[in-house]
Order: structure tokens, then sequence, then C-alpha cells
């Protein structure tokens, strides 16, 4: 019996001797060596970024680099009064209009995409890769072509013609493929349901389906109107004689010698974060109200 407590007793007094032990809350060289990599990728990623905002508030005496020389507004008024700066204000226009054309496209016939895709029917899979099969073209070849396409049409090259048609090549197959992926997590059970309660299809698609896609929606959108907002090589030779702001842009660094450029960029960021922040806040305010989100815990 004494030799059975004591082999009971060993893993006892061994757990209490590991417990009292003291532990060393050194971190293994390892983290050191990964977070100074992390943090020299980060430096390179936005360090040049946050560089052109930083000059783009100098005053007059401003140059296009270090040291700063001042601080003022002035680039950014003269952004949009000066014509030498280029026609600014005009392809910012352009760019916003073409941006929310291509947004509410994407936006529906994805949302559509998605619906016909729940079920499988003859040629789904030719379909499918035929959305996607812009996705390995490159942009500036595809660019080119559709702006042939578009003049054999007698369609001249405007940003609301050609340059649209060659942005939703780019930005429905995302939008697809965001929506697939949203509507893998659908459960048919509650259109089922509503139509049960006697509800039609379009009733049940309005007050049922996107109501509970609307998240999904609303990130669909937002990728249609980035994608669209800062497409370059596509709208390179679709666009017409009217520039989009990204052409617009690469044209000033031909004969732009002053911040002003740099201020361009840092309005081009702040609309783009204001686009990403909006979407953002749209998701947070569709999971308060549906009760699931941070807020109801």
């Amino acid at each position: 019996m004494t030799a059975v407590l004591e082999r009971l007793d060993v893993p006892m007094v061994k757990s209490r001797r590991h417990a009292a032990a003291p532990r060393s809350d050194r971190r293994p060289w390892t983290f050191y060596a990964l977070a100074t990599v992390f943090t020299l990728y980060v430096a390179a990623l936005y360090g040049p970024m946050i560089c052109i905002y930083i000059l783009s508030f100098q005053d007059v005496r401003g140059g296009l680099v270090f040291p700063m020389k001042g601080h003022s507004l002035h680039w950014f008024v003269d952004l949009f009064t000066q014509v030498r700066t280029g026609d600014v204000k005009g392809s910012f226009d352009r760019s916003i209009k073409l941006a929310v054309l291509v947004t509410v496209i994407t936006l529906v016939v994805s949302f559509m995409a998605g619906l016909a895709f729940r079920r499988r029917f003859f040629g789904d899979m030719f379909v499918f890769y035929l959305m996607i099969g812009s996705l390995v073209a490159p942009g500036l070849v595809l660019g080119i072509g559709i702006g042939l396409l578009f003049q054999w049409l007698g369609i001249n090259a405007s940003w609301y013609t050609s340059a649209l048609g060659a942005q939703l090549s780019w930005t429905l197959p995302f939008g697809v493929l965001v929506m697939f992926a949203v509507m893998s997590r659908f459960d048919s059970a509650w259109q089922e349901a509503a139509r049960d309660l006697g509800a039609s299809r379009w009733q049940t698609i309005r007050l049922v389906v996107i109501p509970i896609l609307a998240p999904g929606l609303v990130a669909v959108a937002l990728f249609g109107f980035t994608l669209s907002y800062d497409e370059f090589a596509r709208s390179l030779q679709t666009a017409g004689s009217l520039n989009t702001l990204p052409l617009e842009i690469w044209s000033m660094t031909l004969n732009v010698t002053s911040p002003s450029l740099y201020a361009l960029g840092t309005v081009t960021t702040i609309v783009s974060f204001v686009a990403i922040g909006v979407s953002i806040g749209a998701i947070v305010l569709i999971n308060r109200r549906r009760g699931t989100g941070p807020a109801s815990h």
C-alpha cells in the first residue's frame, strides 16, 4: 500500500515543482526577426504614400522633394483653380460618374448571376469561365480590343461607352466571385418559408433575399467602385479625348513639376478611404439592425 501511495505522489510532487518554477517571459528570437521583417514591409508599402501626403501640404515655395517648406493648403486650391495643372475637376467628375455607373451594373449583374448559379444548368461552366476569362487577359491588350470593337460598331470612344465596357470586363468577374461566396452561405429554407406564407417571387427577393445578402451586396458595390475609380490600363485606349482621373494623373506626371500632383494623390486617397468607410459603416449598421452586431452582445 505504501509503495502505491508513493507512486501516486510522484506526479503530484513533480507538478507542484513545475508550477513553482519561475517562468521566462522573454520572446524567442524568431519573434523579433519576423517583427522586423513586417515593419520593413509596412514602411516600404506605406512610406512613399505618406511622403506624398506630407509634401502636398507645403506652401507656395514647396518643391517635389524634402525638406518641406512651410505648410498650407495652397496646392489643393491650385489644383482646382489653375488650368495649367490639367482638367482635374472634369476628370474627377467623369471618374466618379463612371465609377457609380459601373458599380450599379456590377451589383445588378452579379446579384442576378448569383441567383442563376444556385442551380445547375446546361453550359453553366462555360458561362462561368466566360465571365472570369477577362481576368486572364492583360488589361492593356483587352482595352485595345474593346476600343477596336466599339470603333468597328461605329460608336465613338468615350468614358460612358467603350471605357464603361472595358471597366465592366474588370469589375464583373470580381463581383460575380464575391457574390458566389456570399450565396454559398445563403439558406434556401428562408425563401421556402416566405413562399409558404404567400409571398410572390419578387416579394421573396425584395423582402427576404436582398436584406439577408445586404452586407455581401455592399462588398460587391465597394469592389466595383474602387476598381473602376482607380482603373488605368483598360481606360487608356477606351476613354476617348476626355481623360478619367487616373489618366489625368498620368498625363500630369509628364508636364507638372509642382506639389499639386501630390495634392491630387492625397485627394484621390481621401475619396477611396471615404468609400471604404461608408461601406464598412453600412455593413455595421445592417448588422446592428439585425441584432447581430457588436452592440447587441
